[in-house]
């Protein structure tokens, strides 16, 4: 819990990371027990604030992976997740974790279909949980789901109540990711006026705005960011945890510490973990992010590579790619030879760079490496420079 208790009195945002359980609760994906220890682990080495570790309630081999989470002493805060019951924290207690979550909605249409139940039901439930845990000296967020469709009077006056319970903190979700950028910054900004309290950002990603609405509330004075690796989570998922970190780091000036170097081989294992695809064109830390096809594109990073890049890619844990195809420039075509020992003149890579555009045409798809050193053999038998290696002649 060490960095953890360090950013609080330093007073720095602070990443909570909850892939092992919101992105577990994607549906189809399910985490193995030992896949859960080595996240973990990845997790705390990567330098997160707050790991939420699971549901302990579940019990059985849940309970049990929390239990171990919790032995490893991580730097990392270990967090378990409850419903606002006093029965679901006992059994946190006997994961021994150092901090709860406790979760109850807040909007209406909750209450009234979901719960079927007051307001005032709400509010005794939460605070009858959080005197609970707070005279067992845990920390304490008290999660408001479906935040962002609350009565703002009513969500003010839950957060107080909870504050005086004992609660550290307000997780602000966004469970149906119906916000956007300027209203979260809105919103979170009188709450955080009318109340005093601290705020996390929970927000998912159902209109492709998950990162920008945590960033917002940050922007707004939450020192909090619920993420996930990859942006696992239910439906659309969450805020992603690579692509939060590099915005805070990049555009907002803040760097959290975080090791991104191993942001690949995070991501990595948890696509495989869960089943779910790394896409090339994954923000942060796809194949494609470092890869210049366009002939503009590939001159200028192969000049300055801050032309076309805003960090370099071993910053995230990948390699720069320059990709010959369709849309490619003598100027990669020069490069890629150098890599083979062949110093092209600009006659030489202008013909060959209009065979390599044919073919791509043809095969509708870059090239790799040995196909071009085959246009370049053909392009040399037909320049009379060396015999055919076609053995059949």
């Amino acid at each position: 819990m060490k960095r953890f208790q360090e950013g609080l009195d330093n007073k720095v945002p602070m990443l909570v990371d909850t892939t092992l359980r919101d992105g577990e609760q994607t549906a189809g994906v399910v985490f193995s027990n030992r896949e859960k220890l080595r996240i973990a682990k990845m997790l705390d080495n990567l330098g997160v604030h707050q790991i939420e570790a699971g549901i302990p309630v579940m019990g059985g081999d849940e309970k049990e992976v929390i239990k171990e989470i919790v032995s490893y002493k991580l730097q990392a805060s270990i967090m378990a997740w409850n419903r606002a019951n006093i029965e679901d924290i006992k059994h946190s207690l006997d994961c021994n974790v150092d901090a709860v979550a406790i979760s109850i909605s807040t909007s209406d249409i909750h209450i009234a279909h979901k719960l079927r139940t007051s307001r005032e039901w709400v509010l005794k439930n939460m605070v009858k949980a959080v005197e609970f845990a707070s005279k067992h000296n845990l920390y304490i967020s008290v999660n408001a789901e479906d935040a962002s469709r609350s009565d703002l009077d009513f969500l003010v006056e839950f957060a107080k109540q909870a504050q005086a319970a004992g609660a550290n903190r307000l997780r602000f979700c966004d469970t149906i990711g119906v916000l956007e950028p300027f209203k979260t910054y809105e919103v979170i900004s009188s709450l955080i006026d009318k109340t005093g309290m601290d705020i996390e950002m929970h927000t998912h990603n159902d209109f492709g705005m998950a990162t920008a609405n945590a960033l917002a509330g940050l922007k707004a004075g939450a020192s909090f960011i619920g993420v996930t690796v990859n942006g696992l989570g239910e439906r659309a998922g969450n805020a992603a945890l690579e692509e939060v970190a590099m915005a805070l780091k990049h555009l907002f000036g803040v760097n959290l510490g975080v090791n991104t170097r191993d942001f690949r081989n995070l991501c990595e294992y948890v696509a495989r973990a869960s089943g779910r695809q790394l896409y090339p064109s994954k923000p942060i830390v796809g194949t494609n992010t470092f890869a210049h096809e366009s002939g503009i594109h590939a001159d200028g990073v192969l000049k300055h590579p801050a032309t076309y890049e805003v960090y370099s890619p071993e910053e995230v844990g990948l390699e720069r790619q320059i990709v010959i195809g369709k849309h490619s420039g003598s100027s990669a075509i020069k490069m890629k030879f150098v890599e083979y020992g062949i110093d092209l003149s600009d006659e030489e890579a202008a013909d060959l760079l209009s065979a390599v555009r044919s073919v791509t045409v043809d095969m509708k798809r870059t090239l790799f490496d040995k196909e071009l050193m085959y246009i370049y053999e053909d392009y040399l038998y037909e320049k009379k420079l060396v015999p055919s290696l076609d053995k059949s002649e």
